[in-house]
């Protein structure tokens, strides 16, 4: 701008948004910054699923006084970053339509409940219901309700009810 536009250096630097100082003093690479840079080039092309904290954890021992965030800009310059996976699709099951009730005991609906005390201990409830009738079948409370509980709690709701 300077030597096109024919303008003051304080001017062009005030339009730019740049200090005169940067302007008079580029940035100047040193050596630690370009051996880091290569450092981290290499180790990311070996390991491509490494990304800029597991390089940071593998280079602390060679360059004990670079943090992660300087390490973070130099990764983020040489355009690095590792590529999400993505997540692998199932094929869709067939859906099968909810049996509908038509005489009591045919089907239970079961549900769990959990809630806190004023202690902070979480409390669990196991509620069992006939979607007939709409009759509570079973209701279970305890700190922790195990699948061998809840088999037992069923087998024992199967035994009493028919």
């Amino acid at each position: 701008m300077i030597e096109q536009f024919d303008l003051s250096e304080r001017h062009a630097c005030g339009l730019v948004g740049l200090s005169r100082d940067s302007y008079r003093n580029p940035p100047v690479l040193d050596e630690t910054t370009v051996a880091l840079s290569t450092a981290i080039i290499d180790i990311a092309q070996v390991r491509r699923r490494f990304g800029y904290r597991r390089i940071h954890d593998l280079l602390r021992p060679e360059f004990p006084n670079v943090n992660h965030k300087r390490l973070y800009r130099l990764y983020s310059v040489a355009k690095l970053a590792v590529r999400k996976r993505k997540k692998a699709k199932r094929p869709a099951s067939e859906r099968v339509p909810l049996q509908i009730a038509r005489v009591v005991n045919e089907v239970w609906s079961m549900d769990f409940v959990s809630d806190s005390l004023a202690s902070g201990r979480r409390i669990k409830c196991l509620t069992v219901a006939d979607d007939f009738s709409h009759e509570c079948v079973d209701l279970a409370t305890d700190f922790g309700i195990s699948g061998q509980y809840v088999t037992r709690l069923l087998d024992q709701a199967a035994i009493f009810r028919g």
